[in-house]
């Protein structure tokens, strides 16, 4: 074991070897600060000495240049100054892992310690608004973000290179441990390094980097290519890994774009499969007849009803294969039609040809009245927009009222009767 006066007796204090990197010696430091630290060790007589041995190397070699006087003169090239008018261990403790000691490190020994290394810039997440076109066929999109990158004039660093020095007033931290005295009690409390404007690192003017003006960093216009997969969802993510904004001892985030579905005036998409509303005249509907419809990728689909199979209002058809294609696989999903009815308008023929139509079509279907029943001949008056609307709603629940007795609803059923 070297002595207290050598140049390797920090190092040997911190169990690594006289070349170790700013890394080691962090992690070094780590480790043995809560080895040592006095709310651990309440019962060694010796934790406190051995915890302020171990902040004091490392307040040291932390330092490049105070690291650089030890290893050429030893402590005593450091006057006496180093670790003893500074930051106390305590302290020194405190700004290394973002707490007051032991007991204000959010239970560090109960999973509650902070994150430590390199932290990661935030994520960059955009919209990316892709039509049912494009998800359908697929396509590469070129889309521009603004994003920081570290500047290439001085490689990120501020300034010239030996020109960024580490704040001494609060060693790197960006942040100073104040005490003040309120009567019998002393508070602790923390606030941005008057030094070094809470930078942690001092640049003289002259050396500051002209092209970043010492901030390291400078705003850059970055084209990514978004490739949009046949099939992919609305809500789903494309990730570009670690092209979110760099920084000095950053690790960059991502940029993120999550796929939004623009709505189309004709498909409706359900998952893999492609909904359609299609209306036909009643002539098609009864007797047959060719439907046309654009799909998504500009084709044309001709469908043909068979004369003798009869369109109901209402009737779905499918069509198999013509719908989505699934996403990464080679399967096709539906294509569901739903037919509409339009009907002629009132008065649209003879009586001579209303009456070959009675030969033509099914015979009416005669309902079976009381004979000794009283009734009434009524009229019917065609109703407004407005009157027609709230008869709808009056009259139908669009199938809740079926939905309601499977889920045993509680609502008492209204029928409507006539008389």
């Amino acid at each position: 074991m070297s002595t207290k006066g050598s140049k390797t007796h920090l190092y040997e204090v911190l169990e690594i070897q006289a070349g170790a990197s700013e890394q080691e010696i962090k992690k070094a430091y780590r480790k043995l600060a809560m080895r040592y630290h006095p709310d651990k060790n309440a019962h060694a007589p010796d934790a406190a000495d051995k915890f302020k041995e171990v902040g004091h190397a490392y307040e040291i070699l932390s330092d490049p240049e105070k690291r650089r006087i030890y290893d050429q003169y030893g402590e005593e090239g450091l006057n006496g100054d180093a670790g003893h008018g500074g930051v106390s261990a305590e302290d020194l403790f405190s700004q290394f892992f973002g707490g007051g000691g032991m007991g204000g490190m959010g239970g560090m020994f109960g999973g509650g310690m902070q994150q430590q290394g390199p932290k990661r810039s935030r994520d960059i997440v955009h919209v990316h608004k892709v039509s049912l076109e494009d998800l359908y066929k697929g396509k590469i999109s070129k889309l521009a973000l603004q994003k920081s990158v570290l500047c290439n004039k001085c490689d990120g660093r501020g300034g010239k290179e030996g020109a960024v020095r580490k704040c001494t007033g609060c060693n790197g931290a960006g942040m100073k441990t104040m005490m003040r005295q309120m009567g019998p009690m002393i508070q602790r409390f923390q606030t941005v390094c008057p030094d070094c404007n809470g930078e942690g690192e001092i640049i003289k003017d002259k050396d500051r980097c002209k092209q970043c003006n010492g901030k390291k960093t400078m705003n850059e216009r970055k084209v990514l290519h978004v490739p949009v997969d046949k099939g992919m969802q609305d809500g789903q993510k494309i990730t570009f890994n670690g092209e979110g904004d760099q920084g000095p001892d950053i690790i960059p985030g991502d940029v993120v774009f999550v796929i939004e579905q623009k709505p189309h005036p004709r498909f409706e998409r359900k998952g893999d499969d492609l909904y359609y509303k299609a209306e036909v005249d009643l002539l098609t509907a009864l007797a047959g007849g060719t439907l046309y419809i654009e799909h998504l990728d500009e084709r044309w689909l001709q469908v043909n009803i068979l004369p003798g199979e009869v369109i109901a209002p209402g009737t779905v058809k499918q069509i198999r294969g013509q719908g989505m294609p699934s996403y990464r696989h080679h399967d096709m999903g539906n294509l569901y039609i739903r037919f509409e009815v339009k009907f002629p308008e009132d008065n649209f023929n003879t009586p001579e040809k209303i009456a070959m139509l009675e030969e033509i079509l099914p015979p009416r279907t005669v309902q079976e009245i009381n004979p000794d029943a009283m009734y009434d001949e009524v009229v019917l008056e065609p109703v407004d927009v407005r009157e027609q609307a709230r008869a709808q709603a009056g009259g139908h629940n669009h199938g809740m009222d079926d939905d309601d007795d499977m889920h045993g609803g509680g609502g008492e059923r209204v029928q409507c009767a006539s008389q």
